[in-house]
C-alpha cells in the first residue's frame, strides 16, 4: 500500500469512486438515505448543514428516541468460515511445546474452587477445570475453551464493523484483520485471563454501542452482564467502561446516562460479580497488592515498551486501518453518536500508562477501532484494486503466527521471545520434575516421611503437581499466590526440604539450613526461560516450624 493510496484509508473514506453513471448514483442515493435518517431522527440540528460522506455506505445514525435504521446484513457464512480456519489453525498447534506455567497454576487454583483467588477471580480456573475434565488432561483439551473464545471474538469484531455500519465486504475485513493479529492467536493458542479478557472487553463494547446507537436504556442490561461476566475473569475490563464513560459524558450522548436503566445495568453487573468482591474484601482485596507489586516491579519497563507491544500484538501493518477507524467515529457526521469509542482510546492508554500496566491491555480497544476502520479500507480496496494488499495481509499474518503460535522448533525461539516471551514459558516443566526426582531420590528412604518439596513460585508448583506423581514425587508446597491457601506443610514435618527455586532467588536459602544444590534445570532446548538452570537445592531442615516460617514465605508477585 504506497502513501497515495492510502489516503483514503487514514481519512476515513470507504474509496468508492463518484464519477459518472452508477457510481454517482449510488453515491447521490446514499446521501439521500443519510440526510433523511439523520433529520428523522434528530441526529444532525436543523441548519447545520452537515452532508454525508461522498464516499462508501452511509452508518446508521443515532435514534435516541425511537426506532433506529436497519443495518446492514451480517456476513453469516464468510465470518464462519474465517473463523472455522482459525479454529483449525489453533487446534493443529495446540499441542505442541506443553503447557504455559499459568495454565498450570489454573489446572492447580482448579482444584481448589473457591469464589476468588489472591490474583484472579474465578472464571479462568473453572473453565480450566472443566476442559480439562471434558476433553482430557492435556494441552490440548485444556486450550479448547481458548480456540472458541477466539473464534467467538473474531465473530464479535465482525458485528462490531457491522454497529458502525459496515457493509458485508468490510465485515468480513474485520473479521479476517482480527483472526491474523498477534494477540488473538497468542491469547487463542493457550488458556489465559487475558483470552476471555479480550472477548468480554469487545462484548462489552458492542453493547455499549448498540445502546449509544439506539438510545434504548434497556441496553444497559447487556452492558451490565457483559462487565459482571468480565469481572469475574479479570478487574481490568472495568477501566474499559470507565473510559467508556467518561467518553459519554465529555462528548455525548448525555442522555443515555439519565434514568434506572444506567443502575439496573450495576444492578445486574453486582449480582454476577458481588461474590468474587465480597471473596476479595473479605480477604483484604489481595489483588490490589498483587497488582500493586506488578506496577511496582515492572511498571517502568511496561511503560517504555506500552506503545511498541500494541503495535506487534495488533499489526504494524494494521495501523492505517486503526486510524481510518479513530477518524471515522470521530469525523462521520452520522457516527456522532460512537465519538465516545473514539475518546475511550487515548483515556485507556493514560489510566493504563499512570498504572504501569502492559501496552497490550488497551489491544481490544484497538481492535474495536480496526473494525470502525474496516468500511474505508474496503471502499479502498473497491476503488485501487491493487495486488498489494495480499502479499501485505499475508506478511501481517506470518509475522503474527511467528509471534504468537508455535511453529518454530523449540531451539529456535530466541527471536519470537524477544517480543514474546511467553513462548518459551511452555518448554521444559518435566525436565523441571525430572530434576526434582534426582534432587528426591537423594533423600534417604527412612527421611522420606518427613521430607518436604517447596517450590518457590507457582509455575514450579504447578509443574511438580503436574508431573511429579509419575515421577515418585510427593505433594509439593509454595508460598506464591493462592498456593500460599492451599496448605502449609505440617510442623512434623522437619526432615529434610527440597527446594526448587530460579536461580537467582538465592534469598529463599536463608529460611533453611544446610542447603547444598544437587541438580540443574535443562529443558534440553536451551530455551532461555525464567526456569532454564533453575536450581533444586537439598536442605538438612529449616530455620522456624512450618507455622512461623509460611508467612514469611508467602509472596503476592
Amino acid at each position: 500500500m504506497d502513501p497515495v493510496a492510502l489516503g483514503p484509508i487514514v481519512s476515513g473514506q470507504s474509496g468508492r469512486a463518484v464519477g459518472r453513471g452508477a457510481g454517482v448514483a449510488d453515491a447521490e442515493r446514499h446521501e439521500q438515505q443519510s440526510e433523511r435518517a439523520a433529520s428523522a431522527t434528530g441526529a444532525v440540528a436543523p441548519g447545520e448543514g452537515i452532508q454525508a460522506s461522498p464516499v462508501g455506505a452511509p452508518a446508521p445514525a443515532a435514534s435516541p428516541g425511537g426506532g433506529s435504521p436497519p443495518l446492514p446484513s451480517f456476513a453469516l457464512l464468510p465470518v464462519a468460515a474465517v473463523c472455522s480456519a482459525l479454529v483449525g489453525v489453533l487446534t493443529v498447534l495446540s499441542g505442541r511445546y506443553g503447557f504455559h506455567r499459568d495454565e498450570l497454576y489454573f489446572l492447580a487454583a482448579g482444584r481448589h474452587p473457591a469464589w476468588g483467588y489472591v490474583d484472579q477471580p474465578p472464571l479462568t480456573p473453572l473453565l480450566a477445570r472443566t476442559a480439562s475434565a471434558l476433553f482430557g488432561d492435556t494441552p490440548e483439551g485444556l486450550r479448547v475453551p481458548a480456540t472458541l473464545a477466539s473464534a467467538a471474538t473474531v465473530v464479535v469484531a465482525a458485528l462490531l464493523a457491522r454497529e458502525v455500519g459496515a457493509g458485508r465486504r468490510a465485515q468480513v475485513l474485520a473479521a479476517v484483520l482480527t483472526a491474523v493479529s498477534a494477540q488473538v492467536l497468542a491469547v487463542g493458542h493457550m488458556v489465559s485471563t487475558a483470552t476471555f479478557d479480550l472477548l468480554a472487553w469487545l462484548v462489552l463494547s458492542l453493547c455499549v454501542l448498540r445502546l449509544l446507537r439506539t438510545g434504548e436504556g434497556r441496553w444497559w442490561l447487556a452492558v451490565g452482564a457483559a462487565l459482571g461476566v468480565g469481572l469475574l475473569n479479570k478487574y481490568l475490563v472495568a477501566s474499559l467502561l470507565v473510559a467508556l464513560l467518561a467518553g459519554i459524558a465529555a462528548v455525548g450522548p448525555r442522555h443515555v446516562l439519565r434514568g434506572a436503566w444506567p443502575l439496573a445495568g450495576a444492578a445486574v453487573a453486582l449480582a454476577l460479580a458481588g461474590g468474587n468482591l465480597w471473596w476479595q474484601a473479605r480477604h483484604g482485596w489481595p489483588e490490589l497488592t498483587v497488582a500493586h507489586g506488578i506496577s511496582a516491579d515492572d511498571g517502568a519497563d511496561n511503560r517504555i515498551a506500552f506503545v511498541p507491544e500494541q503495535l506487534v500484538f495488533l499489526s504494524p501493518l494494521f495501523v492505517p486501518v486503526c486510524v481510518a477507524g479513530w477518524r471515522r467515529l470521530w469525523r462521520e457526521p452520522a457516527l456522532r453518536w460512537a465519538r465516545p469509542a473514539a475518546v475511550a482510546y487515548p483515556l485507556l492508554c493514560l489510566l493504563v500508562l499512570a498504572a504501569g500496566g502492559k501496552g497490550y491491555y488497551t489491544v481490544p480497544l484497538l481492535i474495536v477501532l480496526l473494525a470502525a476502520g474496516c468500511e474505508p479500507l474496503a471502499g479502498w480496496l473497491r476503488r485501487y484494486r491493487r495486488p498489494v494488499w495480499a502479499p501485505a495481509l499475508v506478511c501481517a499474518a506470518a509475522i503474527s503466527a511467528v509471534v504468537a503460535l508455535p511453529l518454530l522448533p523449540p531451539s529456535a525461539l530466541a527471536l519470537p521471545m524477544a517480543v514474546n516471551k511467553e513462548q518459551g514459558e511452555q518448554v521444559g516443566w518435566p525436565a523441571l520434575a525430572d530434576a526434582a526426582r534426582r534432587g528426591w531420590l537423594l533423600i534417604p528412604r527412612d527421611e522420606r516421611a518427613r521430607a518436604v518439596v517447596l517450590a518457590q513460585n507457582y509455575g514450579e508448583a504447578g509443574a511438580l503437581d503436574r508431573y511429579g506423581p509419575a515421577r515418585g514425587l510427593p505433594r509439593s508446597y509454595s508460598g506464591h499466590m493462592s498456593y500460599a491457601d492451599w496448605g502449609r506443610p505440617p510442623d512434623s514435618a522437619d526432615g529434610p526440604v527440597l527446594l526448587v527455586r530460579q536461580r537467582d532467588a538465592t534469598d529463599i536459602e536463608r529460611h533453611f539450613t544446610g542447603c547444598r544444590e544437587v541438580a540443574r534445570v535443562d529443558n534440553g532446548h536451551d530455551v532461555d526461560n525464567e526456569e532454564q538452570g533453575a536450581s533444586i537445592d537439598l536442605c538438612s531442615g529449616t530455620a522456624q516450624p512450618w507455622s512461623k516460617l509460611w508467612p514469611q514465605l508467602r509472596r503476592y508477585y
